[in-house]
């Protein structure tokens, strides 16, 4: 099965460092977080991805062309007169990368639409390239498959950060109390498994995936959920890049399921 990685955005609230690079090759712990999802899924034996770039798409390109040479033990050897490179060792997971210019203003729906012909007629993974996630792919593929309907997301809770007031009819307190799990919201983290009938419902280049082929599949009853009750962390700002960075050297980084 594919998985198709959103990785074409301009990442503005993270204008820190986006400016330089891809939202998603922001790097956590010296690798990107594009990498970290990857590595996600390839712990569940997910290894084919297709990369829907855009800003600054050449500079993925670019990582993956190197990302053999960088991984591997090599003599270049030039006694010949010629360049001959010899590769010795190499530490590369198994992993066929499509790279795909899914255009610089292109919303989510439309560089999903555009990568169709990459993907086929079959069912599909898809997810965002800046948030990282312990969700068990492999429970969540089952639950997609048990159900028949043409989407599932998975949905996690954003924790209420703040007190939670309760307040009258003249803004007056009537009481207040800290935060609990009960308080938060479930939000779409992404993590989906899509059939190829997906593509019909989105129009084009200016479709944007969250609003109408989402509110669409909801009116016709193809869309479920996977609540997932572990960890979840996007990266849209720096300190939130900081957090993940600081529990990956902490080595206390849920997402991390895989060996070094």
């Amino acid at each position: 099965m594919k998985v198709v990685l959103l990785a074409g955005g301009f990442g503005t609230r993270i204008s820190e460092e986006s400016q330089y690079k891809p939202k998603p090759m922001i790097e956590i712990g010296g690798k990107p977080i594009l990498w970290h999802i990857m590595k996600e899924y390839s712990c569940y034996g997910f290894n084919d991805f297709i990369i829907c770039a855009g800003y600054k798409q050449h500079m993925i390109k670019e990582w993956f062309a190197d990302y053999f040479l960088h991984n591997s033990d090599i003599t270049f050897d030039f006694t010949a007169g010629r360049n001959d490179m010899i590769v010795h060792d190499r530490r590369c997971e198994p992993w066929k990368v499509t790279v795909v210019d899914t255009g610089l203003n292109t919303m989510t729906g439309g560089r999903i639409k555009r990568v169709r012909k990459y993907v086929g007629n079959e069912t599909f993974m898809m997810t965002y390239g800046d948030g990282v996630c312990d969700v068990n792919i492999a429970e969540l593929v089952e639950f997609h498959k048990s159900h028949g309907k043409i989407a599932t997301l998975t949905a996690v809770t954003l924790t209420q950060q703040k007190g939670v007031l309760d307040i009258g009819g003249n803004n007056a307190v009537r009481s207040f109390r800290e935060k609990s799990a009960k308080d938060g919201a479930e939000i779409n983290a992404g993590y989906m498994v899509l059939e190829p009938e997906i593509f019909d419902y989105i129009d084009g280049d200016g479709t944007v995936f969250e609003r109408e082929p989402m509110e669409k599949l909801v009116r016709d009853g193809q869309l479920m959920c996977y609540r997932h009750r572990g960890f979840w962390q996007c990266m849209d700002t720096k300190q939130e890049m900081d957090k993940l960075d600081g529990m990956l050297a902490s080595g206390n980084a849920p997402w991390k399921i895989w060996k070094d």
